[in-house]
This record gives C-alpha cells, structure tokens and sequence, in this order.
C-alpha cells in the first residue's frame, strides 16, 4: 500500500489493485471515497475532478485544435449489502446491493460501515446438527439470513441504511499463483488499474485525441454513473473497460484466464472502432480473445452508446473467476494486457475508424 500513498504513478500493477480493492465503494455509496480515487488518478491526468454523484472525471488534453475525444470507462462500484433490520441480541437483517448469490453467504464475513467506523459481522448459519429434513440441499433466502454483530448494543450504533461488504483484507486474501490475484471486488477494479496502466505508458506520448477517463459510479444497478458522466462528457468514441467469465472446470464455456485482452463483439458495439482495437492488437503480437455479445453486455457500454446524439462504443474484458463473490481472481498479466492495447490505440489513432 505504501508503494502508491502518491499516486499510481511507477506503482507495479499488483500494488495498483491492491490500493483500488481496499477502498469500499458499494453501489451508491462510493461517494465518500470518490477523493481517494481522485488522488490516486491525478498524477495521470491533466485534469480531474469528482462530479455530484462520485464519478471521478479526469482529461488528457492532446493540444491538437478539434481533437476527437476517446472516453475510457471502469465502474468503481462493487456488490454489497444494506441494513434491513437491527434485532435484539446484535443481528442484523438485510438485502443484497447488486447480484449477490445467497448459496456462497452462510458463514460469510462481511465488514459493515457503521457511523463510528468500520465493524466486523459474520452471517449467521445454523449448526448441521440443528438442520431439518432437506434444509442442507436448499439455499436460504438473503431475507432470512442474518448478520451476528456480537455487540448487544448494535440498535445503538448500526442504523438502518448501514452498507456492508466482503473485507479486502490483504494478509489474508490467498495469492494463488505470482501473476495472480484475488479479492471481493475485482469487478471492476481489475479494469479501473487497467486504464491506470494505460494513462501511465501514455504520459510521454505525442496524441492526435484528447483521452477522458471516466470511474464511474452506480454500475452494478443503474449504469447512472455512466449516463450522467458520458453525458458531460460528451465523446466521439468509448471503450468500456469491465470483466467477463473466465474458464473453470465447472464454466467450461467461458474465456482464457491469462489469455489475454477480450474484444467484445456485436450489435452493443461499433463495427469500425472494435476492427481498429482488433488489428491493433494482430500488429502489436498481442494474445486477445474475441468475445460475442449479441445482446444487452450488462456493461455501461449498453447506456452509453446512446447518450447525446450517440457515441461509437467498444467494449475490452478482463477474464475473471467466481464473479461477485468474495474470491474474484484474475491473472495480473490479462490486467496488463487490456491497458497495453488501450495504450497501442490511442498511441496512433488520429481520431477516425475506418472499416
């Protein structure tokens, strides 16, 4: 953490997500932390600021009289929790903040924003010892769960409203393998530090665009964050920058976990813009891996693309294990690869796509 108290300027990319995934934002309360974001980005950019709804807004200014604007897009918002219900005896009941699967809470930690600072709870789970007939093979309701706070006093001190999410805690996140990493809130912070690593290889670079950077807020249940910022913002062309599902043994189906930049493919995105990333990434040597979305992504590329009188969309994917669980996991080098295509591009694009 100490390696980028400054900035994410030199940071290596693992310290980058590190920084950016112990920073809680659940969906609609990123606002407080927005400043954090802002600080960290600063170095990067020739401007930024944080808008009123918490999206952090920062520009690259190219100099070039009429530039086209190329917008860049992470979601900073993470799934998470609210507080329903404080009960006697320190439980607390409450509902998801985005999709959450209740088969993987049942003995979950969760770390809850309470007013006079962070506090620890556990989801309570009854004993097997204690399970009625056929109560182990079925999954219990998120409105039946609760929330063991240990403290007695909890109606006193956690309001009603409280957000809650899965601790990022460091020492005690498992490091499966040297280019790997794992933690609650990699979707989508893995993109946020991709772009981070883009504006870094970009900072001595002569552009022909100006380049805007938009972290965006609210991702996991509206897309407002998107909508508000793009529209301020006005671009010719965008690129989102999010996660997609990685192969496991039990998701055969799914894309390379450390092979490389996703270019989405389909109706969502711009014909010419996603052919311009694509031989970009065959003339620099680079692995990617062609993704086909034929419908709505679930991205704030779906929203943005329609903004103000429309804006040219591409869609980049890091490929990611266990979505919007508590052990998201992704290969640090796919991080790197998603920023070094973005660099690539805007490195030589004069602002027009041509089929």
């Amino acid at each position: 953490m100490q390696e980028i108290e400054q900035g994410m300027l030199g940071a290596s990319t693992r310290a980058k997500v590190e920084c950016l995934t112990a920073i809680p934002m659940v969906t609609g309360f990123e606002r407080a932390q927005s400043e954090r974001v802002r600080d960290l980005f600063a170095p990067l950019c020739d401007e930024i600021e944080v808008d009123r709804f918490g999206n952090v807004i920062g520009r690259i200014r190219s100099g070039k009289p009429d530039a086209k604007t190329v917008l860049l897009d992470a979601h900073l918002d993470q799934i998470g929790f609210m507080v329903t219900e404080v009960l006697d005896g320190g439980f607390l009941r409450f509902r998801a903040v985005g999709g959450v699967d209740p088969r993987m809470l049942l003995g979950a930690e969760v770390t809850i924003g309470a007013p006079d600072g962070l506090r620890y709870g556990i989801v309570s789970c009854k004993p097997p010892h204690l399970l009625g007939a056929g109560e182990a093979e079925q999954a219990a309701p998120i409105h039946e769960m609760c929330i063991d706070t240990g403290l007695l006093d909890a109606k006193s001190v956690i309001p009603v409203g409280t957000p809650m999410w899965f601790p990022a805690d460091r020492a005690h996140m498992p490091q499966l393998a040297k280019d790997a990493i794992t933690s609650p809130s990699l979707d989508d912070r893995a993109g946020v530090a991709a772009i981070a690593h883009a504006l870094e290889r970009l900072r001595k670079v002569d552009l022909s665009v100006d380049v805007a950077i938009l972290l965006s807020v609210q991702e996991e249940v509206t897309a407002l964050g998107a909508t508000i910022g793009t529209f301020k913002i006005r671009p010719d062309y965008a690129i989102a920058v999010d996660v997609s599902h990685a192969k496991t043994p039990d998701a055969p189906g799914e894309f390379e976990y450390g092979g490389g930049v996703m270019i989405g493919m389909g109706p969502n995105m711009n014909r010419a813009l996603t052919r311009a990333l694509i031989r970009t990434a065959k003339a620099e040597g680079m692995d990617y891996q062609l993704e086909v979305m034929e419908g709505n992504t679930g991205t704030n590329a779906w929203e943005m693309q329609i903004i103000a009188r429309g804006t040219a969309q591409a869609i980049l994917s890091i490929p990611l294990r266990y979505m919007h669980t508590p052990i998201e996991t992704v290969k640090l080098s796919d991080i790197e690869s998603v920023g070094d295509l973005l660099y690539h591009f805007l490195r030589q694009f004069d602002g027009e796509v041509r089929l």
